[in-house]
């Protein structure tokens, strides 16, 4: 009889604490972090890599214009686009450092030349790394080596280091590819102001206080002759300056008046105290927007 009150007693204590028990489940289970799973790479065609925890985020539309709306840069605009073709295609490229002036489509160019190839059929995929999570790109590369049948850019936009950042280092796992070696379907895109990637006093003091004064730059300036391809932005003229706002224009059906157009695009520039592909596109933006249209 003690027996069957002993087992009724755990029973009934068994009921009480279900429910506590399914709060307490249900509270960690909040408070862990959410699983990713890797992904298949059909989801988009580009993807923004993100840690803690480590996943890969689809961008299912990129920002991006479209790749006869860059003018100006045509040169870099097509060994561009020809390395990249070469590599969606399954053939030897270089990794590329876009560098140059401000707001002259550095990164436009980027995301024009993989949406050119995705448009051919091509079985290519644009990443986005940040330069503060440069640091995991190890990790990445080891998700991207895991699916041969894609090619991937890797691309880290607007990419400088200052005086005590060592985030550089990692990338010569990207460009040099360390023991083991690079995965060969992925290859690196990088945009920057500045062509050695880091800044011309952070160089100049270096060499002024190190016992060796070349070697103490070496490392640091060299990361940029690790790319195969530079690709330099330089400001644009007022003629290409007008003919991208010509561009915009016709590219979304707009037929201002040109000599207001011309006068109006030229104080807008003079206002801003330059010219560039982005003061283009903001004049334009305003231009469309007194017009009524959204772009």
């Amino acid at each position: 009889m003690a027996n069957k009150r002993a087992e009724l007693s755990g029973s009934e204590m068994s009921e009480i604490d279900t429910p506590t028990l399914t709060r307490i489940a249900e509270a960690l289970e909040r408070m862990s972090p959410p699983t990713h799973g890797e992904p298949s790479f059909t989801e988009a065609t580009a993807y923004i890599w993100q840690v803690d925890p480590d996943h890969l985020l689809p961008v299912p539309s990129v920002s991006r214009v479209d790749l006869v709306q860059l003018i100006g840069i045509d040169r870099a605009r097509d060994t561009l686009m020809q390395n990249t073709l070469q590599f969606a295609r399954g053939f030897a490229a270089n990794n590329a450092l876009l560098w140059g002036s401000r707001g002259m489509g550095k990164s436009s160019l980027v995301k024009a030349a993989h949406a050119e190839a995705v448009a051919q059929g091509l079985p290519l995929v644009l990443v986005e790394i940040a330069r503060e999570d440069l640091g995991s790109v190890g990790r990445l590369l080891a998700v991207l080596g895991r699916h041969p049948e894609k090619r991937f850019i890797l691309f880290s936009d607007d990419l400088s280091f200052s005086h005590d950042d060592t985030q550089y280092k990692s990338l010569k796992a990207v460009l040099d590819g360390g023991l083991a070696g690079r995965p060969e379907n992925v290859i690196l895109y990088a945009t920057s102001n500045r062509r050695h990637l880091m800044p011309r006093d952070m160089i100049d003091n270096e060499r002024s206080t190190a016992i060796n004064p070349g070697e103490a730059v070496e490392e640091k300036v060299s990361l940029s002759d690790r790319f195969g391809l530079w690709l330099g932005f330089h400001p644009c003229s007022q003629d290409d300056y007008l003919a991208m706002i010509d561009g915009y224009c016709t590219a979304y059906g707009l037929r201002p008046d040109a000599a207001t157009l011309r006068a109006e695009a030229i104080e807008w520039q003079a206002t801003r105290g330059s010219r560039s592909g982005r003061v283009a596109w903001q004049f334009f933006t305003d231009l469309a927007g007194r017009h009524g249209i959204t772009v």
